[in-house]
């Protein structure tokens, strides 16, 4: 509607915009959060997490509308249909940019139960949106270094079981656990250091999804694989909020949860084995469908 404004005045409308509607949101999150250390009783806590994340399903509405405000992007989605909010899912994607998450979070909002990330332990301090990540039981995970793990071995483990934690608070109510299974953002500096055989992509890490898989087996049956692409240019948040992004494209596959993925990925080889290679014949396919996508 505003998308024939100059770029930088709808970059700075268009963030202004969000954040008011942070500070409106997160204010009865954080208020209505306490009440669950107050009444820490478990159909409490069920009712106030549903009113939360209703909260936060308005908030990240309201962050949709100001985006198709102030940009006219091409959006080209597909999968969307075989999606429901009454299952619990992990959801796997490559990663290009923090704009990844406003894409995630745009497309999927109220087609599944709400995503929430393993946020580093320091973005708890990101003014407002870290005490709602905390009010939402968004898990804050500490990452060690092989130089500190090395120096203080007791510490080796310490984020898996933080993640453990994190996952028994999702069991009474359906949730979305986002993963971006790469660890980290793609760059051609990246790419070139890891030797990746991988055109688009980097390498997949197993690790974590293999955990929340192993502590969540009863509960998640499905698993949704994103390609996101960004055809020409990859935006960075200022590129998506002032307009210049023109194409978006998003595949969603849904994929079951079998028994294999369920062994022991930690403590025995063969497990751990049959787990990497389901996820790198995924992460193969997903770079062959970017490399057929942006020849189009």
């Amino acid at each position: 509607m505003l998308s024939f404004l100059p770029s930088p005045l709808k970059g700075i409308l268009a963030f202004l915009l969000i954040m008011i509607n942070t500070i409106c949101m997160t204010l009865p999150l954080i208020f209505l959060s306490l009440f669950k250390f107050i009444l820490p009783f478990p159909p409490v806590i069920v009712i106030l997490d549903k009113i939360l994340i209703a909260i936060a399903t308005l908030w990240i509405g309201i962050n949709s509308l100001n985006s198709d405000l102030f940009s006219k992007i091409d959006w080209d989605i597909r999968g969307l249909e075989k999606l429901t909010r009454t299952e619990w899912y992990l959801v796997m994607a490559n990663h290009q940019s923090w704009v990844d998450i406003l894409v995630l979070q745009k497309t999927l909002n109220r087609k599944i139960p709400m995503l929430k990330f393993f946020l580093k332990k320091e973005l708890i301090w990101v003014p407002f949106l870290g005490l709602a990540w905390w009010a939402l039981d968004f898990p804050f995970m500490k990452r060690y270094s092989k130089k500190i793990l090395d120096k203080k071995p007791h510490l080796r483990g310490k984020d898996l079981e933080s993640t453990k934690k994190a996952c028994e608070r999702f069991k009474h109510t359906p949730t979305s656990i986002m993963n971006f299974v790469e660890g980290t953002r793609f760059t051609t500096q990246k790419k070139e250091a890891q030797n990746t055989s991988f055109a688009h992509l980097l390498n997949p890490k197993a690790g974590g999804i293999a955990f929340v898989l192993g502590s969540m087996g009863d509960y998640l049956h499905k698993i949704i694989d994103v390609t996101i692409i960004y055809p020409g240019k990859t935006p960075n948040f200022w590129d998506f909020i002032s307009g210049k992004t023109q194409k978006i494209i998003i595949d969603f596959e849904v994929l079951e949860v079998n028994s294999a993925l369920k062994g022991d990925y930690f403590n025995d080889p063969k497990d751990r084995a049959i787990f990497c290679e389901w996820l790198n014949r995924i992460w193969i396919k997903k770079d062959e469908r970017i490399g057929l996508i942006q020849t189009d």
